[in-house]
């Protein structure tokens, strides 16, 4: 794999890449690179579009930069793990913070639940698939994070696959050590959800739904109650050393 370079600018557009093809950039997109970064035509960036790799550009455009011209490919497309990180949204700048870092640890799909305790009623799926977007920018990220509809919990399981492995960050969890929970369970093809509750946890009831799904794991997050957000980088953290592309192999 071709090394990162964090040197230059990356620019997430949607128009598929290949050599010598022309990119139109947004109002928004040519401000940035003009107006913030200070970049000028034929000063060059990288682009990606989640689905064909990372490429060179060359900047284009008389007052402003207003296209690309798509020059060499930098490192070729990735696949991230088939992890989905289930959560009960929170509200303003600590739902950006949690989707930022989601996708900073490898998720590759967010489904926000509603909960009998979660702080918000409604969630702003087009901030959420910007904030995606920006992280994956600043972290050289290829593979763009799906972004679902919000469900109520219950339906959520109802329709989720059965044969995913289940990880439920609960608070009244047995005190084990997580990584030896995680120890000997497998993320077969079907892949893993991880789920964790709003600031005033699952209801009994929630919980009861929770642990009836199959391959269910319960997992304590330690000793301390941990903010949602916070529980967020832990959970997916544990996960990723464990079962994800942290671990040996991965």
């Amino acid at each position: 794999m071709p090394p990162f370079d964090f040197r230059r600018p990356r620019l997430f557009v949607a128009d598929a890449l290949a050599p010598d093809l022309t990119v139109t950039l947004t109002r928004e997109q040519g401000n940035y690179l003009g107006s913030v970064l200070r970049l000028s035509a034929g000063e060059t960036i990288l682009v990606f579009n989640g689905r064909d790799g990372e490429w060179e550009a060359s900047i284009s455009g008389r007052k402003r930069p207003d296209s690309l011209t798509i020059l060499t490919s930098t490192r070729p497309q990735d696949h991230l793990r088939d992890l989905a990180y289930v959560f009960a949204p929170l509200k303003h700048a600590r739902l950006d913070y949690m989707v930022q870092k989601a996708v900073e640890m490898g998720a590759s799909s967010l489904q926000p639940v509603l909960t009998r305790f979660t702080q918000v009623s409604r969630v702003n799926c087009d901030r959420m698939r910007a904030n995606v977007i920006e992280a994956a920018e600043q972290c050289g990220i290829l593979s763009i994070a799906e972004v679902a509809e919000p469900l109520p919990l219950d339906r959520y399981l109802a329709a989720r696959n059965a044969r995913r492995l289940l990880i439920f960050c609960d608070e009244a969890a047995e005190l084990t050590g997580p990584l030896r929970a995680l120890e000997g369970r497998q993320a077969l093809s079907d892949g893993i959800d991880v789920v964790v509750g709003p600031e005033g946890g699952f209801a009994e009831e929630e919980r009861a739904l929770l642990l009836r799904q199959p391959r269910t794991l319960q997992l304590s997050l330690g000793p301390r109650i941990l903010r949602a957000d916070t529980a967020a980088v832990a959970a997916l953290a544990l996960v990723q050393a464990a079962l994800g592309d942290w671990a040996a192999g991965g």
